[in-house]
Order: C-alpha cells, then structure tokens, then sequence
C-alpha cells in the first residue's frame, strides 16, 4: 500500500485504515521542494489515486521544535541557482517538468486531498494545496507567491489560481508577492477553512491514530475542529487593489500608484520597484493571459516561461538567477535587474517568454489534459 520512496526520508507516508498519509519532512530547509520529494510524491498520489483501499489523502509539513512552523516553503531556490550557473540543467529541467505534472495530479486527485496549510505556504507549497479538496488554514499561515522577489514569476499554476481571485487581487498578490494570512485566503479562495492551530495535535492524531473507515470520516475528522476565521486584513484595500491593478501595463500601474497619496499605494509602489522590471512585466502578461486558460494550458505556458526564464538568458545573465544570488547566495538583497527601469523593458523581450521552445507534440507537458 506505500510504495518504495527514493528522497532518503525527505517525505513520509503511513495509511490509517483509508487514510493516507503525507509528511513533508525537511523541516531544516522549511520542507522546500527538492526533485527526489517531487518524484516521491507523485509515486505515492498515482498508487493511492489507483488502490480502491486508500479513500483520502493528506498532507502536512513536519514541524520544527521551538520555530515557527512550514508547511511548505517552495522549492529549493540553492538548487536552481547551483545547477544553472553548471551549466548541467538536466535536473532543473526535470524539475519543473515533473512539479507541474504533480500539480496538475493534485488539482485533478479524484479522491479527497487535505491540505493541512499550517505556517509558511509559498511557491511550491502553494502549489501541492491549491489543488486541494480541502484547504485547511490556520493563525500561523503565512501565504505567498513571491517570485517576483526573486526575478521568477508564480508558477507552480498560479497563473490558473491567482488569475481565479476575485477582482484584480490575482494581479497583486503576483506582482508585489504579499504574504496574506488566513483570512485574506479564505476571501480571496486561497483557502477553505480555518482551524485554531492548537486543535491541530488533535486533527492530526484523529487522522494517524483514530478510526479512519470512509473518506466521510477523514474529512469529518478535520471539520469538526473548524472555527470561525480571522478577519482579512490586506483585501481590506480592494477598492485600491482593484483600481491600481486594473492597469494594462506595468508603466500605467506604477504611474496610477505615483499618482496616489494613499499610504498603501505609496507602501505598494515602493515594494514593486524592489522587483525585476522584466518579469514584473512577464507576471502581469502571464496572469491575463490565464484567466482564459484551462490548468493543462497555462501549466504548459509556466513550463515555456521557466524554460525561458533559465535558457533565454543563461547563467549569471538570468534574471531568476541574479534574484537568487541577491536573496540566498551572496544575501546581500541588492538584485542588478536587467533592465534596471520599467522604461527599459521591450514589449518583444517580454513576448520572447511566451513563444514555446517546443512544437505541441513535443512538450514536455503535452500529456495533460
């Protein structure tokens, strides 16, 4: 019922009865994503999604004694930055291959899926939960999809869930990369319910130790702990987002906030200029264009986009590997965007991420539909 695992440990699994089981188990990196917990999971969500005994499955973050907890913190942003400047992007490649076909699974489970979205959910995490039957919050999540801080864009599908928030808050939360907490999730769809985290020892000991007979009972296990959310606090704006946001270009957003005295527009404008200029400009294009898109399709635009984001402009050259370096390697939080203006960005360099590397036949996500 658990099949053979390769990432030594990196990810758990234990069925009780017709529950199955996921731990992240890299507390020491905040559970981020390496490709072997990748590879793992997808073993472990095709068996179950296949063996008629498994009935439901959750997944939550291990939790690290004495600190804050993860769910998930992304992926591992020191591996694309080490295999990009080697040279050797075979298992880059294969990474985000292999991610966007597990988030597709995940939106796709055809049995329950929970989400105990405990702490930090960012980037990758964000992208094994928003597929999620259930999407179970709590005071200590903190969510995210910061790409942009690190000259990247939301991939994982957040083209397919943030282009589906209500009004331009999908524009927002992709271009500035805000952390919002539980109730901000919930109004925006980003989450489904909310439990107080010390219920959680609770929920999680019903699911490992506890009678688990029907996937009724697994969801129940959960719901009878929920409680009533915190209120939203940064959607407490969305007259602001939703005028802001609505521009049709980066240079006409960053002119309607100059033009604002709201303290939130200034405070906003000033975290959009921290970001790269280019792929601010790549985000905003990506985020129309999957409003439109069914996941499968916009999967497959993220995948030409992260080709792009790698290979367009190699190694040091990248603005995905510079944003690394400034926030993870050298830490010195002063990224040299090329261009470093909004002025200085072509509309043919930005359109250059959307033209696909790969005949339709050939994608490397062709198979999902």
């Amino acid at each position: 019922m658990i099949p053979s695992l390769q990432s030594e440990g990196q990810i758990l699994a234990e069925v009780n009865g017709c529950l199955g089981l996921i731990t992240l188990n890299r507390a020491s990196a905040l559970n981020a994503l390496s490709l072997a917990m990748i590879r793992d999971l997808t073993t472990l969500l095709t068996a179950w999604a296949a063996d008629p005994a498994i009935q439901a499955v959750a997944v939550l973050g291990a939790g690290r004694e004495g600190k804050a907890p993860a769910f998930c913190a992304g992926g591992d942003i020191r591996f694309f930055h080490q295999t990009a400047m080697s040279g050797e992007t075979a298992d880059l490649d294969a990474f985000f291959t292999e991610e966007y076909a597990l988030n597709h699974l995940i939106h796709h489970f055809p049995k329950p899926y929970i989400a105990l979205m405990d702490g930090l959910v960012m980037g990758g995490g964000m992208g094994i939960s928003q597929g999620a039957k259930l999407r179970v919050l709590t005071e200590h999540s903190k969510l995210a999809m910061p790409e942009t801080n690190i000259g990247l864009f939301p991939d994982v599908g957040g083209g397919y869930f943030l282009s589906r928030c209500p009004g331009h808050s999908g524009e927002w939360l992709a271009l500035t990369g805000q952390v919002i907490g539980a109730g901000d999730a919930i109004e925006l769809g980003l989450g489904d319910v909310f439990v107080n985290s010390s219920e959680l020892p609770a929920i999680i000991d019903g699911l490992r130790t506890g009678p688990q007979d029907s996937a009724e009972h697994v969801v129940a296990t959960v719901m009878e702990r929920v409680d009533l959310a915190p209120a939203a606090q940064h959607w407490e704006a969305r007259s602001l987002i939703n005028r802001h946001f609505a521009a049709d270009s980066v240079p006409a957003l960053l002119q309607s906030l100059a033009g604002d005295a709201d303290p939130w527009a200034q405070t906003t404008l000033a975290t959009l200029h921290k970001r790269s200029p280019l792929m601010m400009s790549v985000t905003l294009e990506q985020i129309r264009r999957a409003r439109g898109m069914s996941l499968a399709d916009d999967l497959r635009m993220e995948r030409d986009l992260v080709h792009h984001c790698f290979h367009l402009r190699p190694g040091a050259a990248s603005e995905t590997v510079e944003g690394i370096r400034a926030l993870a390697v050298d830490k010195d939080h002063v990224p040299r965007w090329q261009p470093a203006d909004i002025q200085g960005v072509r509309r043919e360099d930005v359109l250059a991420f959307f033209q696909s590397p790969w005949a339709a036949g050939s994608h490397p996500l062709r198979s999902l539909s």
